[in-house]
């Protein structure tokens, strides 16, 4: 189990006092996020996936049973049944191209390609029609809530979810819609707002993020990992600034149909002179693992040129305010009740005395080899088996290698 003895912090902000409180381990765990007496699990996800088989080894380390694996394809494609009793994690539909063909390639018809940035509204409604139907099935218990889930995965809902319980996010385009790069123009000129990112409601991964700046005398900047070619927006891991408006417009028209966030530009605090930022694993309730990611451009994303920083330095640099930190990701957690683990972006700014909350992020554990804060409630753990420790499973190895891929959850009918 996770420990419960509570983090000390600094006096209490009016602000802070009036926050809902993260149901954390010192509370009786929620029965539904409980181990079957048996403590065997299945997962939702990718056959071989390293989420997959990293859990599946935090398991056996645990000395549980080897999870079944209930594969996305199957689940989309209606073939599976589950038996009465199943205990069932869901794990992230990405990076399979298979089933990315299937919850976006109807959308995108003949110019289908997994580089492909749009097909956003299609992927999302065809994961969450899944989840949701998962969710009826007779007997099944699930670790994850579909709906908040959904929530999670449509940057608009979350953000305005966090904004109403006082979680610090930041400023945000409300309103209708955005409907292409006129709209947005003319509706940040009377924002009056000169940086803003501008993200697809329902993408993961910088995928065609923008971030957007206009200078006083009219120049116009958009750096984001988006290439335009043949009309069509491709993922790249080349970060590119476009400086032409006709370049712009047509990036933001083509993204706009799958929906946008946009929302202010915060100044990042630095490390080592690069922006930095935190991913912080908030499991049960607490704040579990933290990671700092830096760079030299505006996403901190690894696979976009970001590296890990150092959490000694950040903790160093926040200071007295690094609890309020870890507080304040647990706030945006507390949003999510029913979701047993989140990954929280969270934006430290002011030389890391104030931050502020990015994202929340459904599958946001994948941090392998990172054990548990010093002192937290996971100290010498990764992130899976800290979530096994809070569903009641007795710790055992730390930081476990991926194992062999597991055993597929059997069919009992054939694919259509």
């Amino acid at each position: 189990m996770l420990t419960t003895t509570p983090r000390s912090a600094g006096p209490r902000s009016a602000d802070r006092a009036r926050a809902p409180q993260p149901a954390g381990p010192e509370r009786p765990a929620r029965p539904e996020h409980r181990l079957p007496p048996d403590g065997r699990l299945t997962v939702l996800g990718n056959p071989g996936h390293r989420r997959v088989t990293l859990f599946a080894a935090a398991a056996r380390a645990a000395g549980l049973p080897e999870p079944a694996v209930l594969s996305w394809l199957d689940l989309l494609r209606g073939a599976y049944r589950l038996p009465e009793g199943t205990v069932l994690r869901i794990e992230s539909p990405g990076e399979d191209e298979a089933v990315d063909a299937l919850l976006r390639g109807p959308a995108l018809g003949g110019q289908y390609a997994p580089t492909r940035v749009e097909g956003g509204a299609a992927w999302y409604a065809g994961v969450t029609a899944a989840l949701r139907a998962l969710a009826g099935a007779p007997g099944v218990r699930l670790l994850g809530d579909p709906e908040e889930i959904a929530v999670m995965f449509d940057k608009r809902r979350a953000h305005a979810l966090l904004s109403r319980a006082g979680v610090p996010v930041p400023r945000a385009l409300g309103g209708a819609a955005v409907t292409g790069w006129e709209d947005l123009r003319a509706r940040l000129d009377a924002e009056g707002l000169r940086r803003v990112f501008v993200k697809p409601c329902h993408g993961s991964s910088a995928s065609g993020v923008v971030a957007l700046e206009f200078g006083p005398r009219g120049q116009l900047r958009a750096t984001t990992s988006v290439e335009l070619a043949d009309g069509r927006l491709h993922n790249s891991l080349r970060v590119r600034r476009y400086r032409e408006e006709r370049l712009v417009a047509e990036l933001v028209d083509r993204l706009a149909p799958d929906g946008l966030h946009v929302e202010q530009w915060v100044p990042k605090a630095s490390q080592s002179g690069r922006s930095a930022d935190l991913r912080v694993v908030v499991v049960a309730g607490r704040a579990t693992h933290a990671v700092v990611r830096t760079s030299a451009q505006p996403m901190t994303n690894l696979h976009l040129g970001g590296a890990r920083g150092s959490l000694e330095l950040a903790r160093e640099a926040a200071g007295p305010a690094w609890p309020d930190l870890l507080e304040t990701a647990e706030r945006a957690a507390a949003c999510f009740p029913n979701s047993p683990v989140v990954g929280v972006d969270v934006l430290p700014t002011a030389a890391w005395r104030r931050t502020v909350v990015g994202e929340v992020n459904a599958f946001g554990d994948l941090l392998p080899g990172l054990t548990g804060l010093p002192g937290g409630p996971a100290e010498g753990l990764d992130t899976y088996a800290a979530q096994l420790a809070a569903l009641g499973a007795a710790p055992g190895g730390r930081a476990p290698r991926p194992a062999p891929e597991p055993t597929i959850h059997p069919r009992t009918e054939q694919p259509r």
